[in-house]
């Protein structure tokens, strides 16, 4: 008889890179061949416009979540529990809640994080005493080893396993060497309008670029965050960007696929993340990537093999690698070439379902050893 596991994560709607991960989970077909599964949606906003908004409908969805809870604790008797939990903020307190519901009933928990921030908080009476409680006696995944340093207060290395995530593959073309060589260079942002994924840090480098005379042209691609188009547009006219940068608002299916394809380089200068999946897309569409010193990004992209790491909020260093890749298409091809093999190698869905499984396995396996004993 399989191990009932009661997953309790985030899906779509909103689009954002834990739901990805959650609904990959649920209609992973291995996953669910060896465990006898149960899912709830964590998620308490419908659209990304809607995170940090409408409390009211929010509480009302979050009560349902728990009571979805309480029927599956009653009734299903699961014997483990999976929750895709956040690390901080109003949105830990709400599952934190939730943890200690089912811990109340005895059943063990894997946390997986999709984000961090744990030891921006540990030191707040409050916080550091809700994390004993909720990570006591537990097991967390977290996306890459860098991000330990994040828990390493709450759970030791023999609780912690590490998943990085994956996504679906595609048959992205090879681009080749000599792709627009007399054109503008293409460089590629595609986020949501969000300042602390460095929307305005690219934009100062673009800026230098300019100043420098390269000739490049520079894509933005998304929906808007806590910026506006607006905000934005009124940035880039400061900047005098107007003939170099473009926004054009969010983008799916063969239409993102087709930016994508159109790109020279793709950039993601965030200072506030985790493991962007947006990354594992450029690798897969062999496009060189710059981004930043920044969560588990360095598992990603390999500095001076697949792309460029730089420091976050720094746009004059953020220019000088982009002005490198710019001026030497052969560089731009053979980075682009290594990291899809590195998507291949270590971030493909089917990859991330084996890891994942395997961690499962390991975990239930050895609560079964204890309860023997």
């Amino acid at each position: 008889m399989n191990t009932k596991i009661l997953f309790i994560l985030h899906t779509p709607p909103p689009v954002h890179g834990s739901a990805i991960v959650g609904k990959a989970i649920k209609d992973s077909l291995s996953i669910n061949e060896a465990f006898d599964c149960s899912y709830i949606n964590l998620g308490t906003s419908r659209t990304v416009d809607e995170i940090g908004k409408n409390p009211f409908a929010k509480i009302g969805r979050y009560l349902r979540i728990v009571f979805q809870v309480l029927k599956q604790l009653i009734i299903n008797k699961p014997n483990f529990c999976y929750l895709a939990i956040t690390a901080k903020g109003l949105a830990f307190y709400k599952d934190s809640f939730i943890a200690l519901i089912v811990k109340l009933f005895g059943i063990r928990v894997v946390y997986h994080f999709h984000n961090k921030g744990v030891s921006t908080r540990q030191h707040k009476a409050i916080d550091n005493f809700l994390y004993r409680r909720v990570f006591k006696n537990a097991h967390t995944i977290l996306l890459s080893k860098y991000l330990y340093p994040d828990v390493e207060k709450y759970f030791t290395h023999e609780q912690v396993h590490y998943c990085s995530n994956g996504i679906s593959d595609l048959d992205a073309r090879q681009k080749t060497i000599d792709k627009r060589q007399n054109e503008k260079i293409e460089i590629l942002f595609l986020s949501n309008l969000i300042e602390s994924k460095g929307v305005f840090v690219l934009l100062e480098a673009c800026k230098i670029l300019k100043q420098k005379g390269l000739a490049f042209h520079c894509i933005y691609v998304g929906g808007e965050g806590d910026l506006t188009t607006l905000q934005f547009q009124t940035k880039v006219k400061k900047l005098g960007l107007g003939e170099h940068v473009v926004y054009v608002g969010k983008k799916f299916g063969n239409e993102k696929a087709e930016i994508f394809s159109k790109a020279d380089i793709f950039v993601h200068p965030t200072f506030e993340d985790c493991f962007p999946l947006v990354l594992l897309e450029a690798m897969q569409h062999r496009l060189p990537t710059i981004s930043t010193f920044e969560g588990g990004i360095r598992g990603i992209v390999e500095d001076g093999k697949t792309g460029f790491l730089v420091p976050q909020k720094n746009a004059e260093a953020l220019a000088e690698k982009l002005e490198i890749l710019i001026q030497n298409p052969s560089l731009r091809q053979q980075m682009g070439v290594a990291g899809r093999k590195k998507y291949e190698e270590e971030f493909t869905l089917n990859k991330f379902e084996e890891r994942l499984e395997g961690i499962l396995k390991e975990i239930t396996n050895e609560h079964r050893k204890r309860k023997k004993i």
